[in-house]
């Protein structure tokens, strides 16, 4: 079996040394014990660093086949660099994997083991999360909740480490949906799939590349992306706040009736106001996320642009100075 590894990259010049260190013996010796074929290779997508990453990656592709380089046009965010990784990489199974190197390795193997056997697409799923931190291990495990809650088909702890077919990456490319979120699109192709389970890990250099701003970003792509329940729960709320405010309006009727502490304008000012502008407000947000999507969908722009393919064919001698470094 060819074996590509999709890796998307922004401004990871820090963590790609680290991250080669670690892959390239990997991939070696896979194909040294006949898991994988010789022509097997690692895919870098850079999505528009600014800083020297790109460079970083024609180095690696003028040294040796095993390499690929892919260089977006700009920044497209982490989901479509990842897409353009996998559409683009020719293995007969494509492995995604961060550059941070937060995923385990070792299970690799057993992702190709498992698509040896039959599975289609192979999930690597966290059982721990120990470098996380407490918030945000709550906030993944509510989060993770809510989505089933609203319907969603999404794997509990599952990121974007997975093993993916050529029947299921075909299947993925049919799916023209600007605003992304493939750990909802993948699990609903519907192919035989498993998950393997390990232990996350520190980040070995650089910083996160998912600060809170996109954390929440791509939480409401997920619930606006794949469920019309947010909707659902607009129409019930206005069905609360009607009878709500049919009970204030009885109240304050009888107050003003039958009682003498009503204050002239009191009940017929406050209730409207502070009741039914809230409700409003926060229904209009709803809807406009909503209207917001569906006009990026409207428009089918590209979800990407690829630049630049960098790569070194099998059998090609690298091009080297005189001082016997590659030629970038």
């Amino acid at each position: 079996m060819r074996l590509s590894l999709v890796i998307p990259c922004y401004n990871e010049q820090e963590a790609l040394p680290h991250t080669v260190a670690a892959l390239e013996p990997l991939m070696r010796d896979l194909m040294a014990r006949g898991k994988i074929s010789a022509d097997s290779n690692i895919w870098f997508i850079d999505d528009g660093s600014r800083d020297d990453t790109w460079p970083v990656i024609e180095t690696l592709t003028q040294r040796s086949p095993l390499f690929v380089g892919v260089k977006l046009s700009r920044n497209r965010g982490h989901q479509n660099a990842l897409l353009a990784g996998l559409l683009s990489a020719d293995g007969d199974a494509v492995i995604s994997i961060d550059a941070d190197l937060q995923d385990d390795l070792a299970v690799i193997e057993k992702m190709v083991d498992a698509h040896a056997s039959g599975y289609e697409i192979v999930y690597g799923v966290r059982q721990a999360r120990d470098t996380d931190t407490v918030f945000k291990r709550w906030t993944a495990l509510r989060y993770y909740a809510l989505l089933r809650f609203m319907g969603v088909d999404i794997i509990p702890n599952h990121a974007d480490f997975r093993l993916m077919g050529r029947r299921s990456i075909a299947a993925l490319g049919q799916h023209a949906e600007v605003n992304l979120f493939l750990r909802g699109i993948i699990p609903q192709l519907g192919f035989r799939s498993t998950s393997v389970y390990y232990d996350r890990r520190e980040r070995v250099a650089g910083e996160s590349k998912y600060p809170l701003r996109k954390m929440i970003k791509l939480a409401l792509d997920g619930i606006t992306s794949f469920s019309p329940v947010p909707l659902r729960l607009i129409a019930g709320l206005g069905g609360i706040v009607c009878v709500f405010s049919l009970v204030m309006v009885v109240w304050v009727l009888c107050v003003r009736l039958f009682t003498d502490r009503a204050l002239p304008g009191w009940a017929s000012t406050t209730v409207p106001i502070y009741l039914l502008g809230g409700v409003q407000l926060l229904c209009i947000g709803i809807l406009g996320e909503y209207v917001a999507k569906t006009y990026a969908e409207t428009k089918g722009r590209p979800r990407y642009l690829i630049e630049r393919v960098e790569r070194l064919e099998p059998g090609e001698t690298p091009v080297r100075r005189s001082d016997g470094e590659p030629v970038r």
